[in-house]
């Protein structure tokens, strides 16, 4: 079903010594299926290059096949072992994506309604549940040894090694996970070493000291997340996110056909963090627009303080493997070499294909772009976007 715009063209003002002002009006959030449209003129943007800017989104959309799972059997599976599919993919719209700034939408392009994968930015909706965890109590510290928290039978974290690994490891991406999970080996992702008989052998370094960017850990982590909740994390999701921001009904989270298990007498599946072998978030872009609108005004949604701001930092400060990196999959900005067009402060979820949302507190701007090019393209969008927008005092 098509998401409803409402236009609102009226800004509020004030007249303070003789010139006309806008108004400080509280944070606006958008009801369920609809979202209030602004147009440039009235929020002082120059409509000439915000224009400008949708056209680049639109002219850079990614040049690999729509065809997702060609994708993926001519990238990572192209160069890595056990790369079969497992999991369900999809066909993927063409270019489109969304502008909002200060709350309204002020540009759209492309089909925002399609359902589509969203590959990575998964990560962001499996690190936010396990934040929900924290927060329930369900995990007392993210500093705790992960074992503790796995029933008896469970041997995830068995072992000198894997023993040692914290749940702040598995958030950044730094725990070195030794093992196989839903038959793919730790290894087999982005494998290390000059030959494939070295791939196997790869060193092992203390949990919490090198960042890797390794989906299988992710998949350990939505693992452990189930077993914290012992309920589907998609309906954990649902419940504590999707339904109080207004999310629509057509967004599903999936995991892959051997990812089921036995919980409490309920058979339930264990969900993937990305689309590397199928699965993940499925997902239209006024979707992931409004999950990224949640962290622009700091997992507060119209009063409602859905995840708490302690996490919220936690999630947006570096790690010691990786100081660009947060929880997963929140990419920091801070030394601006990924996005020399954005200030320090911006950060953007992302996901392959390239998916991304990107989040710019200092210009209360966020922008949904899907299917854009794996290169520059997006600090070029980014750019263009700030150029557009009134200077920021």
């Amino acid at each position: 079903m098509a998401h409803h715009v409402i236009r609102r063209f009226c800004p509020a003002v004030l007249f303070v010594v003789g010139v006309w002002t806008p108004a400080v009006a509280t944070p606006y959030f958008p009801p369920a299926g609809q979202w209030a449209e602004a147009s440039p003129r009235s929020l002082n943007i120059n409509a000439q290059r915000l224009q400008q800017a949708v056209d680049y989104a639109i002219a850079s959309e990614n040049k690999a096949a729509k065809d997702q799972a060609i994708v993926q059997a001519t990238t990572f599976g192209a160069r890595e072992p056990y790369d079969q599919i497992i999991g369900p993919m999809s066909v993927r719209a063409g270019a489109n994506g969304l502008i909002v700034y200060q709350g309204k939408v002020v540009a759209r392009w492309g089909d925002v309604d399609k359902v589509d994968m969203t590959h990575s930015i998964t990560k962001t909706f499996l690190t936010t549940v396990t934040g929900l965890a924290l927060q329930q109590g369900l995990i007392h510290n993210l500093n705790d040894k992960v074992a503790a928290s796995m029933p008896p039978g469970v041997d995830l974290y068995q072992g000198a090694h894997n023993s040692q690994i914290r749940w702040e490891h598995l958030l950044r991406q730094s725990s070195d996970w030794q093992g196989t999970l839903w038959g793919k080996p730790d290894w087999a992702d982005r494998p290390e070493g000059k030959t494939p008989a070295d791939w196997p052998q790869r060193p092992l370094r203390t949990p919490g000291t090198f960042y890797k960017y390794n989906d299988v850990r992710m998949n350990l982590l939505a693992l452990s997340t189930l077993y914290v909740w012992r309920k589907p994390l998609p309906q954990v999701l649902n419940e504590r996110i999707m339904q109080p921001i207004g999310a629509s009904s057509t967004w599903r989270w999936v995991g892959y056909d051997n990812s089921w298990l036995e919980l409490d007498g309920q058979n339930m599946q264990s969900v993937s963090g990305g689309g590397h072998w199928g699965g993940g978030m499925f997902i239209n872009a006024w979707d992931l627009a409004r999950f990224g609108y949640l962290f622009l005004r700091d997992g507060n949604w119209n009063g409602q303080q859905l995840v708490s701001q302690q996490f919220i930092q936690q999630a947006r400060t570096g790690g010691p493997a990786n100081p660009q990196y947060g929880f997963a999959n929140w990419f920091l900005n801070t030394d601006q070499k990924a996005l020399p067009s954005a200030p320090a402060s911006a950060v953007t979820f992302e996901g392959a294909g390239r998916n991304v949302i990107y989040l710019d507190k200092e210009h209360d701007l966020l922008i949904v772009t899907r299917w854009i090019g794996n290169g520059p393209e997006l600090n070029q969008l980014v750019g263009k976007v700030l150029a557009a927008l009134p200077a920021v005092h």
